[in-house]
């Protein structure tokens, strides 16, 4: 009977659209709250934002009893001024709503389960929180598993859909590299015996929670060091405003014209030349970046993670299962002097019926494919299988009169000469051959003669090779790492297009090339799923652990990939760039957006009391008023123009760093110049004509 109700819905992809009503209502009550100053002063830019919209009001509270003509002018930069904190702390705030629907999915997955423990042989049923690291609890077909644990007892097929959103089952069992299992999934069968690993409050499905929640999210060293650029900028346009303000008095006294700007003139006119654009969604494009990382079913253990992918400068791939398909397939038969194609075909589809193997299916398809050769069954044959073992090395089939084997070669070639045979010379040259192309040669004998050899390949995915350039084009060397034989590593290297391999690679020889790579001050990341797999995890910078892997690979590992799909790693470093490249992008319009509204308003404040100035305000902006009003309010509405930007990131295409520099410097930096002056215009000219400034 199952310890947990139905209840459990899936993460994956969730929110499917940007703007959900819920996040949206979310996010904007999360904005009033975020106005607390403790929160505000984490951002230095919106928080000199906040101090001047507190310092406006201050002031308009005063005119307003005062009766001071200024009013509607200084109530309404205050109104947007506020609005700029608060459409800052919108962006922010959507972009850990959408963090917390996730989160709020994956809570459901651990709620009212009921554990059954072991405590000296006997059950006893315990809520799921209570289990400690090091307990072990029993499951049953039905039952969810109460915490994250390795098997210790049985074999069990498990539903991991909760977590990594696909419907197959997964098999785990006690031992090995496939003993890890996550609390919240659900056993299909069979019983197994569960030890708890991890404490309580520390499991995976908590660290998920946590880690998608965007409140809980650490800023990156790139991300710091931007808010230091960010907050120097801040002081010296607050240094350049503040003594704005006595030369202003210094010109009118010796014009004997002109006026004086107000200290509202002076906030507003600080709040448009310092960064406010990146200011305000600098934290969510950084949130966002982790939450397209989730969307990919990769869960993240901080920003460094994410952020590091998109400096990677090494990638390290398994060549199985990442690289090629993951298993061998026959593609041609080469049969001995004197045997007939069809011969061999024949005779290897016997030898493979009964092999389960990927490796043995796909000789009996190619036979079939090829020759037309239809499987027979075995029973009718008296046949009886010959199981593969490590010291045969051979497989086959046993029937009346006849003794059919393959396998490597010179198991075979024992075989044949134990039957009174001998295998010709040419069977050798093939066998070199296929080895040499990176191929497996399996050889082939009925009794004491050898027929020829099946030709067993590692298939290269398709578009791999595409991948690789794209990865070569971004200055990405790209490393397969196999088991392989040398021959047979480089034969597959070249096919699928990879910069370099590391063939016969062991943990010490992963571990010694990753320490080679960083002493050149490269960035590495890889992907593994065992614990031989978790000194080199533990050593990259960016190590991407299978969930389907062991315990140990996830704890070593800074990501893990739900889906335990190995190419997820390419995908994983061009959403490290994306975020990189929406980081820049628009922290570059943000400033060339700061220079543009400079010179679009400075002319307009003082061309009263400088005449000549009149000339500069090419944009021809009504009055002071208009001209500082126009200006706050598209420093507020261009933030939220930006939100959908920040959230879904700057569009990537794999290209060299300088290319990539000049797409930045001519679109969001040439952008950044011009947007404001017809934004800035077309707002003044609406002030105007409803006589509001």
């Amino acid at each position: 009977m199952s310890n947990k109700p139905d209840s459990i819905t899936r993460p994956r992809n969730a929110p499917a659209r940007l703007f959900e009503p819920t996040i949206l209502s979310r996010a904007a009550k999360e904005s009033f709250l975020k106005l607390d100053p403790r929160t505000v002063a984490k951002n230095p830019v919106m928080f000199v934002v906040e101090v001047g919209s507190v310092v406006t009001t201050f002031l308009l509270f005063r005119g307003l009893m005062e009766h001071s003509k200024d009013n509607l002018f200084v109530g309404q930069v205050t109104v947007w001024l506020w609005f700029t904190v608060l459409f800052a702390n919108f962006a922010e705030a959507m972009a850990e709503g959408r963090g917390k629907a996730q989160a709020d999915s994956l809570r459901k997955a651990k709620t009212d389960t009921i554990a059954r423990r072991l405590v000296n042989g006997k059950e006893e049923r315990i809520p799921a929180p209570q289990l400690c690291k090091g307990d072990a609890f029993v499951c049953e077909p039905g039952d969810y598993i109460a915490a994250d644990g390795e098997v210790i007892e049985g074999i069990a097929s498990v539903d991991e859909s909760a977590i990594t959103g696909e419907s197959a089952p997964v098999i785990r069992e006690s031992g090995g590299d496939r003993s890890a299992v996550t609390g919240g999934t659900k056993v299909l069968s069979d019983r197994i015996v569960v030890r708890v690993t991890q404490n309580p409050g520390e499991s995976f499905l908590d660290r998920m929670i946590a880690l998608v929640e965007g409140a809980k999210r650490q800023k990156t060293p790139n991300e710091i060091a931007l808010s230091i650029l960010l907050a120097g900028l801040t002081v010296v346009f607050l240094f350049a405003t503040v003594t704005l303000l006595p030369f202003a008095h210094y010109s009118v006294r010796s014009a004997g014209a002109g006026e004086v700007p107000s200290i509202t003139v002076m906030v507003a006119l600080l709040v448009c030349l310092i960064p406010t654009t990146i200011g305000g969604l600098l934290s969510a494009i950084g949130i966002a970046g982790m939450d397209r990382v989730m969307q990919h079913n990769v869960l993240a253990m901080s920003g460094k993670a994410v952020e590091a992918a998109g400096d990677v400068n090494t990638l390290l791939l398994d060549k199985t299962g990442t690289i090629t398909i993951g298993n061998r397939q026959a593609t041609a038969f080469h049969p001995a002097p004197g045997v007939k194609d069809m011969e061999l075909a024949d005779v290897a589809q016997l030898a493979s019926l009964a092999d389960e193997t990927p490796e043995g299916r796909s000789v009996v398809v190619l036979a079939k494919d090829k020759y037309g050769i239809r499987e027979r069954d075995m029973e009718s044959l008296h046949a009886e299988f010959v199981e593969f073992t490590a010291q045969t090395r051979m497989s086959g089939v046993d029937m009346p009169g006849r003794k059919i084997r393959k396998g490597a070669g010179q198991s075979v070639q024992r075989f044949v000469e134990e039957q009174g045979g001998k295998m010709p010379p040419q069977i050798q040259d093939i066998v070199e051959r296929i080895s040499k192309e990176g191929g497996t040669p399996l050889v082939v004998a009925e009794n004491d003669k050898v027929l020829g050899v099946i030709q067993l390949k590692d298939i290269v995915k398709g578009g791999m090779r595409a991948r690789f350039d794209q990865m070569r084009a971004m200055g990405i060397k790209t490393v397969m790492i196999t088991g392989d034989n040398p021959l047979t590593a480089a034969a597959i290297a070249a096919e699928a297009g990879v910069d370099d391999f590391l063939a016969e690679a062991t943990p010490e020889m992963k571990l010694a090339y990753i320490r080679n790579e960083q002493s050149g001050g490269r960035l590495v990341a890889m992907t593994g799923d065992g614990t031989n797999d978790a000194p080199a995890l533990a050593q990259a910078d960016v190590g991407v652990a299978m969930n389907t892997g062991t315990q140990a690979a996830k704890e070593a590992g800074n990501m893990v990939d739900l889906d335990s799909n190995p190419t997820k790693l390419i995908e994983i470093v061009e959403i490290g760039k994306q975020m990189l490249m929406t980081r820049g992008s628009l922290t570059t319009f943000s400033i060339a957006n700061d220079v543009a509204k400079y010179f679009a308003i400075i002319p307009a404040m003082f061309f009263v009391t400088y005449p000549e100035l009149k000339a500069l305000n090419i944009i021809q902006l009504t009055n002071p008023h208009s001209a500082i009003l126009a200006a706050v309010i598209f420093n507020a509405l261009i933030i939220v123009a930006l939100i959908p930007l920040a959230l879904r990131g700057v569009q990537y295409k794999p290209a060299n760093a300088a290319a990539i520099l000049r797409q930045n410097l001519l679109i969001y930096g040439v952008g950044g110049i011009i947007a404001p002056f017809p934004g800035i215009w077309i707002i003044d000219r609406i002030l105007v004509m409803l006589g509001l400034a």
